[in-house]
């Protein structure tokens, strides 16, 4: 899980009224550009997105797309709300509610994950399956991500005295070390996850009670509001770049891979089937890929504003997310389970 700097938000607030980084094609033969800002860097989290540049999806709706991704020093607001970017991708839906609720008039318009790809991570020798197999562990967690703990205990009841909880980096040796009974991170950095071994044990977001959404995709209330016929164009393609790889997964790899050579392609190859596990289920056979449900998304604003992660009173949830562009693209995301 990325970084969240309410310093940065702040700044992107002062700074807001530029407009979108659009711009508007003068003749038929050009197409309109628009910018994406990224969380983080482009990895297996962003097939589809990859997959609809190289297949010409987007030049098909007439726009020309540039990706900028994010990086550990990289701030994902900012060129939103001040018009180099015509919309962004949060890693999780927790960011962008934290950010709305600094003031920042940002809104949920589609999520790629239908849960966050965070997990516990444990061993036979002091299993943690479930969120109350937690009390009297310790648990090592990035410092970043402590928020998210104290959500899940926080529905779930439980005090975080009857835990032993201790800071690590993303390193999962602590507890191959026997130096906490579980680590933290993101099921999909399975490089990572490796020095664990097989015995590995997972608690995933979905199952600790906290809802949760990831790769959230997000524009202005500004571009929601006078852009809404682009952003559809945007999320279309998209939509049919994850279709695409639904149904090419190893070819939708390659072509990442190909454009992102930094990517390991073994690797990748390993991982694309919980990627595609994270981008598709139930709710997506029913209503689309990219599709949200709004009492989730209320539901962890409440959970948010019990533990105090607010500057002051907590957003209105309505205020937090809009369908607009969901609706206008219902024909064209795939229904896919």
């Amino acid at each position: 899980m990325t970084a969240f700097d309410r310093r940065t938000v702040l700044a992107g607030i002062a700074a807001f009224g530029a407009g979108i980084a659009l711009r508007i094609p003068q003749g038929r033969a050009e197409a309109a550009t628009v910018v994406i800002k990224y969380d983080w860097l482009i990895s297996n989290g962003q097939i589809g997105d990859v997959v609809a540049l190289k297949q010409g999806l987007f030049q098909a709706e007439g726009l020309e797309v540039e990706f900028s991704p994010g990086g550990p020093n990289s701030a994902t607001v900012p060129p939103v709300v001040t018009g180099q970017a015509a919309l962004g991708q949060f890693s999780d839906s927790a960011q962008l509610l934290l950010a709305r609720g600094s003031g920042v008039p940002v809104k949920v318009i589609a999520c790629g994950y239908r849960s966050g790809p965070f997990a516990f991570y444990s061993l036979p020798k002091a299993p943690i399956r479930t969120v109350k197999d937690m009390i009297g562990k310790r648990i090592g967690i990035q410092p970043t991500a402590r928020f998210v703990l104290d959500a899940i205990l926080a529905q779930n009841r439980i005090d975080p005295s009857q835990l032993d909880i201790t800071n690590i980096g993303f390193d999962m040796t602590p507890l191959v070390a026997g130096q906490v009974d579980a680590v933290t991170g993101w099921v999909t950095n399975t490089k990572a996850l490796s020095v664990i071994g097989p015995d590995r044990i997972d608690l995933m977001m979905k199952d600790t009670g906290l809802p949760s959404y990831s790769n959230v995709y997000f524009a202005t209330d500004q571009a929601v509001a006078e852009n809404a016929e682009v952003l559809a164009k945007f999320l279309r393609a998209v939509a049919k770049g994850w279709a695409w790889t639904h149904a090419h997964p190893k070819e939708a790899v390659d072509l990442t891979v190909d454009a992102y050579p930094q990517l390991d392609r073994e690797t990748e190859q390993a991982t694309v089937g919980l990627v595609l596990k994270l981008s598709f289920d139930a709710d997506t056979k029913a209503k689309g890929w990219g599709w949200f449900d709004p009492a989730a998304i209320a539901e962890q604003v409440r959970i948010y504003d019990s533990i105090g992660q607010f500057q002051g009173s907590a957003p209105k949830p309505e205020d937090c997310w809009s369908s607009a562009i969901l609706e206008m693209t219902a024909a064209d995301r795939p229904k896919l389970g």
